[in-house]
C-alpha cells in the first residue's frame, strides 16, 4: 500500500511547468518595498541597541573594586523599594 503520492504530484509538477506572466505592456515589473518613516526609526533604534554591550564593564570593574578593598556600600531601603516598585498592594491575589 503506497501512502505517499509525493512522486505522481512531483510528476505532475514538473510536467505542467511554472508560466510566466506578462503584464499588458509585455514586460515584468520588479518587486518594490517601502517602508514608512517609523519603521526606518524602529529599524535604527535597533540597530543602536544592538551595539551597545550586554555588560557595562565600567561599572563591574568599580564594584569589583569596591568589594575588593571593602568600601562597597549597599543601601538597604534603595533595594528594597526596587524590589516593591512593581508590587501593587491594592490587588486581592
Amino acid at each position: 500500500m503506497n501512502i505517499n503520492k509525493i512522486g505522481k504530484l512531483m510528476r505532475i509538477y514538473n510536467s505542467n511547468g511554472a508560466k510566466k506572466v506578462q503584464s499588458a505592456g509585455g514586460t515584468c515589473k520588479k518587486d518594490e518595498l517601502k517602508l514608512s518613516g517609523k519603521a526606518v526609526e524602529f529599524q535604527w533604534a535597533m540597530t543602536k541597541i544592538k551595539e551597545i554591550p550586554d555588560i557595562r564593564q565600567d561599572k563591574v570593574d568599580k564594584i569589583k573594586d569596591e568589594i575588593s578593598t571593602g568600601t562597597y556600600k549597599v543601601d538597604g531601603k534603595k533595594i528594597v523599594e526596587k524590589m516593591l516598585e512593581n508590587v501593587d498592594f491594592d490587588k486581592k491575589v
